[in-house]
């Protein structure tokens, strides 16, 4: 078993668990090189951890990549970039770099995320990521046409493009995704559920390796990469 669990009464002290360990990554990070580089999730959910990060007067340059993007302007109240740039904004150290063009065209979305990441091959110090009540992670969805090509643990690309089938609702846009061996590139991974269903996925996926929720491939890469799994009702 190569992932590392860790239970919370709520959702409060899964943030102030999770806030803690990623200012502890940074401080590490600053303190060996007076840089640090993470990839970080959308959402809601993790809004107060990057609220306590920007708070926390780390002192030194953090560079910050999406872990995936809605192709949508930069404007757009669903864009992952403006809520991120939203959230360090306390902090001008924090520097979060799009993965989608200023106007997110697809096509040049796709490029400029796999020209971005392939000028920053190194490990990020910390990577953040969430999970679907349809176990999807990143923009990595179970029902899109291309997700192995994101899921492959020797798929070649750090990037994809990607539309989700069935669209969500609240978000009816396609995507740019890192890839799972993109993201397992790093010296920490946290994944954070919330949630009695969702842990009821979690655990389908944890039992079966052949599980049709992509967070299925990503447990199974913590056998050589761990990964810690937050979770809270």
């Amino acid at each position: 078993m190569g992932w590392i669990e860790h239970d919370y009464p709520d959702t409060q002290a899964l943030i102030a668990s999770v806030s803690t360990s990623l200012e502890a990554v940074c401080r590490a990070a600053l303190s060996a090189r007076s840089h640090a580089f993470l990839s970080l999730a959308g959402g809601r959910t993790p809004l107060p951890v990057y609220a306590h990060l920007a708070g926390a007067l780390l002192g030194g340059r953090i560079d910050v990549v999406p872990t995936d993007e809605r192709c949508v302007p930069h404007d757009h109240p669903a864009c992952n970039l403006r809520n991120l740039r939203a959230a360090f904004a306390l902090d001008a150290r924090f520097d979060v770099s799009p993965l989608t063009t200023a106007e997110g065209d697809g096509e040049g979305s796709l490029a400029l995320a796999r020209t971005w990441l392939a000028a920053h091959p190194q490990p990020f110090d910390a990577v953040l990521l969430g999970m679907g009540a349809d176990g999807h992670f990143a923009s990595l969805f179970p029902g899109a046409a291309n997700v192995q090509d994101g899921l492959a643990p020797d798929s070649g690309v750090d990037a994809i493009a990607t539309l989700p089938d069935p669209l969500p609702p609240e978000a009816p846009f396609p995507r740019i995704s890192l890839t799972l061996p993109r993201l397992l590139h790093a010296q920490e991974v946290h994944l954070v559920v919330t949630g009695h269903d969702k842990r009821r996925v979690l655990r389908q996926a944890q039992q079966d390796p052949q599980s049709p929720h992509p967070v299925a491939a990503l447990l199974q890469a913590a056998q050589a990469h761990p990964i810690h799994i937050h979770w809270s009702p």
